[in-house]
């Protein structure tokens, strides 16, 4: 029971600030050190791909990035249920603070496969069941940001946001499954949990290892960003006025 009550003070904005300070520097670390291994593995340990030559190596940012855009928002749209069922100020904050980097994770998914589809498709961009859906999952993630921003009242804002997340929780299958639903251009998954992998055990390690540090870097850009937002929801409070950082 004291276990249980000990995990609930955390949804208190005032005893999970400073957890998310030391997660969001434990986390920075973890995801610098595993993007330099990543890096160094996806560029001068994985061999040339025999079909795609060293324009595959692409797939190293833009894989993990693809996966990102897709687990954040079902993160957010997470925190948006739990926020409303329950009305926790703290579900609301951590949905806000994942939006941005949803929606950066979510352009250099973008951004990535237009490089990547120039030489192996002949064209920066096609209307691809599975490019169509990660244009509108970005389209998503600007419209919370924008929608939040444009309401004043924070309670309204966070309500709204979170019927727009709900909503748009659809979209996650149908990027997923795009490839297998429709007659598409974009290749099939490399990496199955059911299928194993077609990759080669030297690229499957440098993608893990590269998505562990996407995943790293989230959660600390997270953690700091939340830390923000509660310090200007929470700045008539005494506990932020005691705080040291906001004292000097």
């Amino acid at each position: 029971m004291s276990g249980r009550l000990s995990f609930y003070r955390f949804s208190s904005p005032a005893a999970f600030y400073p957890l998310a300070g030391a997660i969001g520097k434990v986390s920075a670390l973890i995801a610098v050190v595993l993007l330099a291994i990543g890096l160094y593995m996806s560029f001068f340990v994985a061999p040339t791909d025999y079909k795609q030559g060293e324009g595959y190596r692409i797939i190293f940012i833009h894989v993990p990035s693809a996966w990102m855009s897709m687990f954040i928002y079902l993160v957010m749209a997470f925190w948006a249920g739990i926020g409303l069922v329950f009305n926790t100020r703290l579900s609301s904050m951590m949905a806000q603070a994942l939006a941005p980097t949803g929606a950066i994770m979510t352009f250099i998914a973008l951004w990535t496969g237009a490089f990547w589809g120039k030489p192996m498709w002949g064209a920066w961009w096609v209307w691809d069941a599975r490019l169509t859906s990660e244009l509108i999952l970005f389209f998503l993630y600007i419209g919370f940001i924008a929608l939040q921003g444009s309401i004043d009242d924070t309670r309204r804002a966070d309500r709204a946001g979170a019927v727009l997340l709900l909503v748009g929780v659809v979209n996650i299958p149908i990027i997923y499954f795009s490839v297998k639903w429709w007659n598409t251009l974009h290749q099939g998954a490399t990496v199955s949990v059911t299928e194993g992998s077609s990759m080669s055990t030297i690229m499957l390690q440098a993608m893990l290892i590269m998505t562990f540090a996407f995943w790293a870097y989230s959660v600390a850009v997270a953690m700091y960003r939340v830390r923000s937002i509660i310090l200007e929801r929470e700045k008539d409070t005494r506990w932020v006025s005691e705080l040291p950082e906001v004292r000097r």
